[in-house]
């Protein structure tokens, strides 16, 4: 049964909406409880299926006259409950938003709505010889859901993150209004950079319907290349001298044995060159073959004349497609590694990353819980996951909150952040509180309350 304000809600729904796209109760699929992580559930009141920024619209006019909740929502495969309806109210489902509306290449951009998946997004811009720069690791992550938390990925080292990528946004209010930010210009100082403000705001300040994202042309030449250490600290210790080299990868990640052992045992697979203690992965792009090949000749030199066991140029097409499958599947490995996980998602500086992974073997090693992980070496960010494994679920918990403030005050006490990518959703919101001063604090709810002072976008996420 619908609370009142809400029956009178859906029945103003039902004067817009085909019944195909309103469900209620039963109807509502469990699915829609919880994101990827499944650690935080709650099912909405009202599900609705949008299919044009004019529909958002006139949901948010409803769900602002009747004071409703509402929670946009992707492909569902966030990390932190940004997409949970805490309190019920109005789930927005925006897949049906699907469209690539417009390659313009005299400007080089991608006019696409929020619900177009990431993976199809790459594949559209490279099939017309282009590069969508942003790689992160979930492809069927929605282009919404990467604005939403401003997502990075492998190729941020050269290329920036999802930010860097975006030219422009439709974005619907909380008062239902549609407003357009940015545009198809390269540079714009007309007044607040509004469009920046609502990237990476978890849809706490408004819905984006559709985005106007930045090509560019396609390298003609890429190659990776994989460097095995017999020891973490050495493969560390190359990423500031990689990065001082004047030759800048297009990625740079890092992971240890322990994630490609999960990785073997879920796939059933042997991972190329197994067998060393940690690994940086990289990969060089370009336009001329000579000197794509000349940089990662000169970055091999450089890791071999520093502790680096080998250097493994990945020049055959299957053996390059193996590795990075790979390395985009360690999450899912892991996940299956145990019966339950939860993730820290902790970016710091580069400088600091070797003492913060050591702090983690440490603490995993005294406090006999299983941390893995792997991460963005080139970046700072690093994706930790803390498996249950044979402990009670009372066990669990608490071992959870110790190990979440044990790692998230040692990257406070290192100058870095609580989350590089993931966001902060309902899970990370008192880390985010106890880890930010109280004037950025005030400021973010000075914010959040002027845009959308009856706080009904996403109530109760990031602060």
């Amino acid at each position: 049964m619908l609370k009142t304000n809400y029956e009178e809600m859906y029945h103003a729904l039902t004067n817009f909406f085909a019944p195909s796209q309103l469900l209620t109760g039963d109807a509502i699929s469990r699915d829609y409880g919880h994101d990827e992580m499944e650690s935080v559930f709650h099912l909405p009141d009202v599900l609705v299926f949008p299919t044009s920024t004019d529909e958002v619209a006139q949901v948010m006019r409803l769900a602002n006259q009747y004071d409703v909740p509402v929670i946009a929502r992707g492909a569902g495969t966030g990390l932190v409950g940004g997409c949970v309806a805490i309190e019920g109210g109005i789930l927005l489902d925006l897949s049906k938003m699907n469209h690539i509306l417009e390659l313009d290449e005299e400007n080089a951009v991608l006019v696409t709505e929020a619900g177009v998946m990431l993976k199809d997004i790459a594949d559209y811009a490279q099939q017309h010889g282009y590069l969508y720069a942003p790689d992160p690791g979930e492809k069927t992550a929605t282009i919404g859901g990467n604005i939403s938390t401003n997502a990075g990925g492998m190729r941020a080292v050269k290329y920036g993150v999802t930010r860097n990528s975006v030219q422009a946004l439709t974005v619907v209010t909380a008062k239902g209004d549609i407003v357009e930010l940015g545009g198809k210009v390269v540079k714009n100082s007309s007044g607040f950079d509004l469009k920046d403000l609502f990237i990476g705001s978890e849809g706490t300040l408004g819905i984006v319907t559709t985005a106007t994202l930045k090509l560019l042309p396609l390298p003609k030449f890429s190659t990776s290349l994989l460097v095995p250490f017999n020891d973490f600290s050495d493969a560390i210790a190359n990423v500031p001298r990689i990065l001082n080299s004047g030759i800048t990868p297009t990625a740079l990640e890092f992971f240890e044995a322990d994630s490609i052992k999960y990785w073997e045992q879920f796939t059933n697979k042997t991972f190329p060159e197994n067998g060393f203690a940690a690994y940086l992965l990289l990969t060089l792009d370009g336009q001329q073959q000579e000197s794509v090949e000349s940089a990662y000749e000169t970055l091999a030199e450089l890791c071999l004349d520093n502790k680096a066991v080998d250097a493994f140029v990945l020049d055959n097409a299957e053996l390059k497609k193996q590795v990075w499958s790979a390395r985009d599947s360690f999450l899912e490995a892991i996940k299956n590694s145990t019966p339950k996980m939860d993730e820290v998602d902790v970016v710091v500086p580069r400088s600091a990353i070797a003492e913060f992974i050591s702090f983690t073997h440490q603490y995993a090693k005294d406090n006999q819980i299983r941390i893995p992980g792997f991460g963005h070496a080139g970046d700072g960010n690093l994706h930790l996951y803390i498996c249950k494994d044979n402990y009670s679920e009372t066990d669990w918990q608490e071992k959870l909150a110790a190990t979440f403030d044990a790692l998230y005050q040692k990257a406070t006490e290192l100058k870095g952040k609580i989350s590089g990518e993931h966001g902060i959703g309902f899970a990370k919101k008192h880390y985010l509180a106890t880890s930010s001063s109280v004037a950025e604090l005030e400021l973010m709810r000075t914010v959040k309350s002027a845009i959308d002072p009856n706080n009904i976008l996403n109530p109760q996420k990031v602060i």
